[in-house]
């Protein structure tokens, strides 16, 4: 990812509506769906980035051990210092860590980056997983949205739930749980980052919005949590999470 990228993830991972929605939905489903009891084998946040969502695991998971890596080394720095987690630097493909050490990995928009291999990563994550270990998941939507966005973060494919459940399969997990997420201003995404004309070059949309827009953004997104809390799968959206382990019967 550019560096300009990562020092505006730095600042604004804990202010901008998009980060406090994914990190909510991460949470939230996995404290429904993954049965992760203190104590126990650590956790994994790969591909930390600078360690926003590894602050928000370590405030959940108090009483468990818990790791970062990523493959920059300022941004483990960032993150380090952010968490007060250990963090290392290292890249998804090629996992640094002992097999079966983990009781969950998280990762979070990271399998579609460039310098990942994806097949790799995913096999990497079992791997390191426990033999009921949980994989949390989060990655961007739809390969035709493929924007001036993704090249700033350096992200070369997007996913449909029905891509990504092959993907995890193939690697011998088994997905329990799959939707799409930020569907009601989905519309909002296509139009600006396909239909409106480019200005500049390439950038992320990760911004500091206006506080009314922001405001707005939150309330429609916290209005999607609690339908997914409820049990909902939303049909489309602008991201995907897929909830995966290496026990147990496939639940859809």
């Amino acid at each position: 990812m550019e560096r300009s990228e990562y020092y505006k993830l730095d600042r604004l991972e804990d202010r901008m509506w998009w980060f406090a929605a994914s990190h909510r939905n991460l949470l939230t489903l996995s404290w429904l769906l993954v049965p992760l009891k203190a104590g126990g084998q650590p956790i994994l946040d790969a591909g930390c980035g600078t360690g926003g969502f590894l602050v928000q695991l370590a405030a959940r998971y108090p009483d468990r051990s818990l790791f970062g890596l990523d493959a920059d080394a300022l941004a483990c720095r960032r993150a380090a210092a952010k968490s007060a987690q250990p963090v290392c630097v290292g890249s998804i493909n090629a996992l640094p860590f002992p097999e079966g050490v983990f009781a969950a990995v998280f990762s979070v928009d990271v399998l579609c980056h460039s310098a990942v291999d994806e097949r790799s990563a995913v096999v990497q994550f079992r791997r390191c997983l426990a033999d009921n270990g949980w994989l949390v998941i989060n990655v961007p939507a739809y390969g035709w949205m493929l924007s001036r966005h993704d090249a700033a973060v350096h992200n070369v494919r997007r996913y449909t739930r029905k891509g990504l459940r092959r993907l995890l399969e193939a690697a011998g997990l088994r997905v329990v749980y799959a939707t799409y997420w930020n569907a009601v201003l989905f519309p909002v995404m296509v139009i600006t980052r396909k239909v409106l004309p480019k200005r500049g070059g390439a950038s992320s949309d990760v911004a500091e919005y206006p506080r009314l827009i922001d405001l707005l953004c939150r309330a429609v997104t916290a209005c999607e949590t609690t339908l997914l809390r409820r049990g909902w799968r939303l049909p489309f959206g602008g991201s995907v999470i897929a909830i995966a382990t290496k026990g147990g019967p496939a639940r859809g």
